[in-house]
């Protein structure tokens, strides 16, 4: 059976007394009377069954039992006071700082940012670029975009857009010595893969092209960072299998090009990821506001 919590006004009494060792101090801080102070501990005292407090005629000491109790309390209290500090300074000041994956802040993130300071000029952005999940339960990070399906405990999560995965190569690759007119070639050429949850993205697209996955068999290259994957395809080595957020810039500028038309759209897609407590404040509004906007009004490559 769960124990009952005891008055937190008398938990508040408590503490603050036992800091000061006074009631006097107690009630000058909290901004109440000495009265209210002494009532209020009484009545914890009633609720706990247990004495806390020796009141002498000029002095105050804690029980055996206030001593166990105190530095527990406190503890907590202190938890509250600097959950609060951390928490009203994210809201106020203007330094917005956002966790993504290392090649969604280089291929798709810092090439638009400069559109955001433009709209939001007292907003100081700070890019946490990681391959890590970022913990937004301690204040450092105030908004994530991260890659998934949304299901992410303990937080927000504000879906942005989908993605599709299809073969990028280099303008280059068409016209050299080896062809690719046809997805069969795929077996004459490097193919560029990124490891880690977009693994499995040359089989699965293999597959809905309807041609058997020892396709990939051949020649391969996998790296850790979409990035380097798709830098090695715009530099002539291989054939990236791409994915939209990516490699639409590159597209978009024909330093890369589609060899053939099939798509693949995936389970999983891009997401706005903030703590419960901060969704709804400004800065984090105004970061939402702004990715939507781009997203929804980006060329198409």
């Amino acid at each position: 059976m769960p124990v009952k919590m005891p008055s937190f006004n008398g938990l508040k009494a408590f503490e603050c007394a036992a800091r000061h060792m006074s009631f006097t101090k107690a009630a000058e801080e909290l901004n109440v009377t000495q009265t209210a102070i002494s009532h209020q501990i009484r009545r914890l005292e009633k609720e706990l069954g247990i004495k806390l407090f020796i009141r002498q005629k000029n002095s105050l000491a804690l029980t055996t039992e206030g001593h166990i109790y105190f530095p527990r309390i406190c503890a907590a209290f202190n938890e509250f006071r600097y959950s609060t500090e951390i928490l009203l300074e994210n809201c106020n000041k203007s330094v917005l700082t956002i966790s993504t994956l290392v090649s969604f802040a280089s291929k798709w993130l810092l090439p638009r940012l400069a559109s955001f300071q433009q709209a939001y000029p007292d907003i100081d952005i700070r890019v946490n670029a990681s391959t890590d999940l970022a913990d937004l339960r301690w204040g450092n990070i105030d908004a994530a975009i991260r890659y998934g399906r949304g299901k992410w405990a303990g937080v927000h999560a504000h879906w942005l857009m989908g993605d599709e995965i299809f073969p990028v190569c280099s303008p280059a690759l068409l016209n050299g010595d080896r062809p690719l007119n046809r997805q069969e070639d795929l077996l004459h050429h490097t193919l560029l893969q990124v490891s880690g949850l977009t693994g499995n993205d040359w089989n699965q697209w293999l597959e809905a092209a309807g041609l058997p996955r020892t396709l990939a068999d051949g020649p391969r290259l996998t790296f850790d960072l979409a990035m380097m994957a798709i830098q090695t395809a715009i530099d002539g080595r291989g054939i990236c299998i791409g994915r939209t957020a990516y490699v639409e810039d590159d597209l978009r500028a024909g330093r890369l090009v589609r060899p053939f038309a099939l798509s693949l759209p995936t389970e999983h897609g891009f997401y706005l990821v903030t703590p419960l407590e901060t969704t709804h404040t400004k800065k984090i509004i105004a970061l939402r506001t702004w990715l939507e906007e781009t997203i929804r009004t980006r060329p198409q490559p």
